[in-house]
């Protein structure tokens, strides 16, 4: 048995504004709409990770979701046009990682995150 992907699942009692947040913050594509579940992707292949973890790291609150992005800041400027509050960050982490976390539409807090 080969895992081939994972697939983060995000409650929202309106999927298509959700999906549309995402849709402008990460530039995604809509990959899937049922009306009661969007799929949002890039048809790209990634690597499949599932991080287990006890904290976010320097003493932060557990994200739910992890981004990882080629470049930091026009995220950010994104997020900050979008209105998402911005909890922490950004931050250059001794680990060698550049990130910071937003709460999207429905509160979930989620790190996004820059490798150096």
């Amino acid at each position: 048995m080969t895992v081939q992907r994972i697939v983060a699942n995000l409650h929202s009692d309106d999927p298509a504004a959700l999906a549309a947040f995402y849709r402008d913050l990460l530039g995604l594509d809509l990959l899937m709409d049922h009306g009661f579940i969007a799929t949002l992707g890039t048809g790209e292949s990634a690597p499949v990770q599932l991080s287990v973890a006890s904290q976010g790291g320097s003493g932060t609150e557990l994200p739910q979701i992890s981004v990882a992005v080629d470049a930091l800041e026009p995220v950010l400027a994104k997020a900050r046009a979008l209105g998402a509050e911005i909890p922490y960050g950004p931050v250059s982490e001794p680990w060698g990682v550049r990130r910071f976390y937003l709460r999207d539409p429905t509160g979930t807090l989620i790190n996004i995150v820059c490798h150096n």
